[in-house]
C-alpha cells in the first residue's frame, strides 16, 4: 500500500466551490443525481446506478481509492449543493506524480465549475509540494474538456492514438501535464488593477475565449484584418508567445479580465512605442459578450495612465473614421481628437481613413 500524504478530511475551498470527501449527509443529493440519470458524468467511477446502493457507497465504496493510497474522490460542492466531483488517482507519491479527472452535472455546466475545481485541486497539490507533476487526459474531440485543461494551467504534451474507449468505440486522447512552477513566467509582474478590471498577461488557457471572441463576430471581421480564418492554433500562439513583450519597454498585450471573475473580456496592448520620442500607440478589442459595459474606456485609460507614469510623454490611438463606437471610447478615456490621417489603417476590404486621438502627460491620471 502506498503512503497517504493527506487524510480523508481533505478540504479545499475555491472562490465558489468546496472540494471535500463524500459523506453520509450527501445521501439525499446523491439520490437526486442517480434518479435523474446524471450519475455517470457527475459522480466518481464506481458510483451506484440505483438508490439502494447509495448508503454502502457513501460509507465505503467512494473511500476505497483513498484507503488504497492511490488518490481520493472529492465532491464538488457549490452554494446550491453538489454540482460534480473531482478525483486524484494513479498517484505515485514517491515519484510525486498523479492524474486528475472530474465530472460536472449537466445542469451545472458552462459555469466554469470544472476549471475552478481542477485549478483549485492542482494549485493545492503543487503549491503544498505534495506532487511535482499532475496529468490530465481528454478525448481529442471533447472541446469542453480540452478547454478546461488549457484554462486550468495544463500544457498539451502529446496524443495517445486510440488511447480512450467510449460506448461509440476508441478515441484519441490528448495528454496534458502541469508541473510545479509552470505558472512562474517572466511576465507575471505585468499586471494592472483598476476599479472593475484587471489587465494581466495572456495565458494558454485564454486561447479558447480568444478564438470564440474573434470567430464569426461581424464587428471584429469588419475592422481587424487578421480575423479571417482564425484558428485555435493561432490563438494559442498569440496567448503563449505573440502577446508577450519581445524586448525592453512597454510592448506586448494584456488580457482584459473583470475583477469579479468570469470570461476574458478582451485585449489591449501597445502596438508601437518610440522611447526616443516618448510616444506610444495603443489598441484594443472587446469580446462580444463583454460589450456595452464601459470596459473598453476603462482599460484604455488604465493602460494609458500606466504608460505616462512609466516616462512616456504622449499616447495616441488611430481609429477608423467609420468606427463610431471606438471613437466614443477614445473620448471617454480622455483622448483629444487631433485630425484625420488619410488611408492610415488597413481593414479587411482595403484601407480606411483614421481619426488620430492623443493624450499628453498630465492630462489624465
Amino acid at each position: 500500500m502506498e503512503l497517504r500524504v493527506f487524510d480523508e478530511r481533505l478540504t479545499i475551498i475555491t472562490e465558489r466551490l468546496v472540494l471535500r470527501p463524500f459523506h453520509l449527509d450527501d445521501t439525499a443529493q446523491v439520490k437526486v443525481v442517480i434518479k435523474a440519470g446524471a450519475h455517470p458524468t457527475t459522480l466518481p467511477p464506481g458510483a451506484p446506478g440505483h438508490p439502494s446502493g447509495i448508503g454502502r457507497w457513501l460509507a465505503h465504496g467512494v473511500h476505497e481509492l483513498w484507503r488504497s493510497g492511490q488518490g481520493i474522490h472529492l465532491a464538488m460542492r457549490a452554494h446550491d449543493g453538489i454540482v460534480g466531483s473531482i478525483s486524484l488517482f494513479r498517484a505515485q507519491w514517491a515519484a510525486g506524480i498523479a492524474e486528475v479527472g472530474y465530472g460536472v452535472h449537466p445542469a451545472h455546466r458552462r459555469r466554469g465549475y470544472a476549471t475552478e475545481a481542477v485549478r483549485g485541486l492542482t494549485d493545492w497539490l503543487l503549491g503544498e509540494d505534495v506532487l511535482r507533476r499532475i496529468e490530465l487526459r481528454a478525448n481529442s474531440d471533447n472541446i469542453a474538456s480540452l478547454r478546461v485543461a488549457e484554462k486550468g494551467g495544463f500544457v498539451r504534451e502529446g496524443l495517445l492514438r486510440g488511447g480512450g474507449f467510449e460506448d461509440d468505440g476508441p478515441h484519441d486522447l490528448v495528454v496534458f501535464g502541469r508541473l510545479r512552477g509552470d505558472d512562474r513566467t517572466a511576465a507575471e509582474g505585468r499586471r494592472l488593477e483598476g476599479e472593475r478590471l484587471v489587465l494581466r498577461p495572456f495565458a494558454r488557457g485564454d486561447a479558447f475565449d480568444v478564438l470564440e471572441a474573434v470567430r464569426d463576430d461581424p464587428e471584429m471581421r469588419r475592422w481587424l484584418t487578421w480575423t479571417a480564418g482564425y484558428t485555435l492554433e493561432q490563438a494559442i500562439e498569440w496567448c503563449t508567445r505573440l502577446s508577450h513583450p519581445a524586448g525592453p519597454g512597454n510592448g506586448g498585450s494584456f488580457a482584459i479580465e473583470p475583477r469579479e471573475g468570469g470570461r476574458l473580456a478582451g485585449a489591449i496592448g501597445v502596438q508601437r512605442e518610440d522611447q526616443e520620442r516618448g510616444d506610444a500607440e495603443v489598441g484594443y478589442w472587446i469580446a462580444p459578450w463583454a460589450r456595452r459595459r464601459g470596459y473598453a474606456a476603462e482599460a484604455v485609460r488604465m493602460l494609458t495612465a500606466h504608460l505616462l507614469r512609466s516616462g512616456l510623454q504622449r499616447v495616441h490611438m488611430l481609429v477608423a473614421t467609420g468606427n463610431h463606437a471606438s471613437r466614443a471610447v477614445a473620448r471617454r478615456a480622455g483622448f483629444v481628437e487631433e485630425g484625420i490621417l488619410r488611408q492610415a489603417l488597413p481593414v479587411p476590404d482595403g484601407r480606411a481613413d483614421a481619426v488620430l486621438f492623443g493624450v499628453l502627460k498630465g492630462e489624465i491620471s
